[in-house]
């Protein structure tokens, strides 16, 4: 079972890749991680298409079995609210047409999950996702890391190792 995770924005949307690995010691695998990035000087519905577009090339490429988004139920800043509110409704409508399932964790579920404290800050849960999949450093930029977090939360909550 290949998941994809995803951590949404309008300028950084992470992708993370995440697999079961049974065969080692390591019960999860990272299979690919990355981001799609928009640029300010592109009107907001080019920037929504550019990350549609580059999220399904990302799907037919790695064929997963369901997609895992972030699930923002409270926001400190409303600017920031209403270009990540559409950039997921941009990523719900590529996960539509592939028809992927969806599923989506809170940052605290997210935390509880990859460190065991709902109270872990970004960088601790950017160490332990490295050390969960083996990786020899921590995934940049953090959108791609916390996408990997996002992804590995659902592999280990649903117990598909």
């Amino acid at each position: 079972m290949l998941i994809l995770g995803i951590d949404p924005g309008l300028a950084t949307t992470g992708f993370g890749l995440v697999s079961p690995n049974k065969n080692s010691e390591s019960k999860l695998k990272c299979v690919a991680y990355g981001t799609i990035d928009t640029t300010p000087d592109l009107i907001l519905p080019d920037r929504l298409k550019k990350i549609h577009t580059d999220l399904l090339r990302v799907i037919v490429q790695y064929q997963p079995q369901a997609l895992v988004m972030e699930n923002v139920f409270f926001f400190r800043n409303a600017t920031t609210i209403i270009p990540v509110s559409q950039a997921q409704g941009v990523i719900l409508l590529a996960a539509a047409k592939k028809r992927l399932p969806v599923y989506r964790y809170t940052p605290i579920e997210v935390k509880m999950t990859i460190t065991g404290f709902t109270k872990s800050d970004k960088k601790d849960v950017q160490r332990e996702i490295r050390k969960i999949l083996r990786l020899e450093e921590i995934p940049k930029p953090d959108d791609a890391a916390d996408a990997l977090s996002i992804a590995a939360t659902y592999l280990i909550r649903s117990q598909n190792l």
